[in-house]
């Protein structure tokens, strides 16, 4: 087990900091108070990202091979970029996820989500069970995104796969068998980027307008494609996932006594699909009382910087718009705070609004389950039926 900070109890003793090994040797300093990880996040000249996407089980010589031969690179471009070239990239990317944009597929997604769950629901009405993650959450970020970003024509279940391997290869412990597997999945995927980097529209035509190499065109729809749309149908099949077990909270959104912004503030503090981030101390530095040595490896542990009992007074328990909720940091902060956090908001809501009333009268057949990743959580199926 790498790290399953997700997974840990918010009861007991909370320490500032804590140095763990993980299972290569390589020691961490690992962040657990709010203020402390905010300001990691927020201060990237003293912790810089250039850490952000390195393999956590560093990649064997016969995988890294097998990524050479796709030509695999990943270069500096936004989670992994502490340098000039940001802000512009950045901005770049910004203006293709702008929320006016977004909310103009507001009605479009309410309508294909209402579909999906009408059919759900006679699923379920016929006494069958039905898969929410499956055959609701999976790829409706992913189509969405595929509105404001013109992407590569490649079937959806093809991107999914390369998302998830991406995920499992730079965050997993992995053994080397499985590593040259997943290097092949994300090889073959990655030479259709550079193809599609090279002359497609969209974003990749603004970002190669603006001089950007074709590594970096690559690299920023690389990051699009995994954290653009695969952690957010992981926060919707862990939020779903939530609220099954949160009847209060059902009963006061049919009500209209909880809103559903607060419902998805909250879901994204108790329930982030990204629990930790990572930075390296540029400089010899402090956190806290901990003097912090130039190069150390720090890990923001955002999840549990969300039940922090300085931010709110019930850190464990579901209680949409409680004092502090909103002041997660589900979506990072500073600089590198996620460029598509109202794109995740507008879905979250429209499926909190939309398919809540699936999970009245169920009964969870099969929970997600979340293999063991330093940063992702990625459930899979979420399977109910009705009781």
């Amino acid at each position: 087990m790498l790290f399953r900070g997700w997974g840990r109890s918010v009861d007991g003793p909370w320490p500032d900091l804590a140095t763990v090994v993980d299972h290569v040797g390589v020691p961490h300093l690992v962040v657990t108070r709010h203020a402390l990880v905010r300001r990691v996040l927020a201060d990237p000249v003293t912790f810089r990202p250039d850490n952000a996407l390195d393999a956590v089980t560093p990649i064997p010589v016969a995988a890294l091979r097998v990524l050479a031969g796709h030509r695999f690179r990943l270069p500096p471009t936004l989670a992994n970029n502490g340098g000039a070239s940001h802000p512009e990239i950045r901005g770049i990317v910004a203006d293709a996820l702008h929320p006016h944009r977004v909310a103009a597929q507001r009605q479009w997604l309410t309508a294909l989500v209402r579909e999906r769950v009408a059919g759900l629901t006679a699923a379920l009405d016929a006494g069958r069970p039905v898969d929410l993650y499956a055959d609701l959450a999976a790829d409706l970020p992913l189509l969405v995104l595929a509105r404001l970003v013109e992407l590569p024509d490649a079937p959806v279940g093809a991107v999914k796969d390369f998302a998830r391997a991406a995920l499992e290869l730079f965050w997993a412990p992995l053994d080397a068998s499985r590593q040259l597997a997943l290097a092949a999945e994300v090889g073959r995927f990655h030479t259709v980027l550079r193809g599609f980097a090279a002359t497609g529209g969209g974003l990749a035509a603004r970002l190669r307008t603006a001089g950007h190499s074709p590594d970096v065109v690559v690299g920023a729809l690389f990051f699009l494609l995994v954290a653009g749309q695969e952690t957010t149908s992981q926060f919707l099949t862990l939020l779903l996932h939530r609220l099954a077990g949160e009847p209060a909270v059902r009963a006061g959104l049919r009500a209209g006594e909880i809103g559903v912004d607060d419902v998805v503030e909250e879901g994204l503090r108790l329930e982030p699909p990204i629990v930790t981030w990572r930075r390296v101390a540029a400089v010899d530095t402090s956190l806290g009382e901990t003097p912090v040595a130039a190069g150390t490896s720090v890990v923001a542990w955002l999840a549990r910087a969300g039940r922090d009992p300085a931010v709110v007074a019930a850190p464990g328990e579901f209680r949409p718009g409680q004092p502090g909720s909103r002041r997660h940091l589900a979506f990072g902060a500073g600089p590198h705070r996620c460029v598509g956090a109202q794109l995740a908001r507008m879905e979250a809501a429209v499926v909190v609004a939309e398919a809540t009333p699936l999970l009245d009268g169920v009964t969870v057949v099969r929970p997600p389950w979340c293999p063991d990743n330093l940063t992702f959580r990625m459930p899979d199926a979420f399977v109910v039926r009705r009781a």
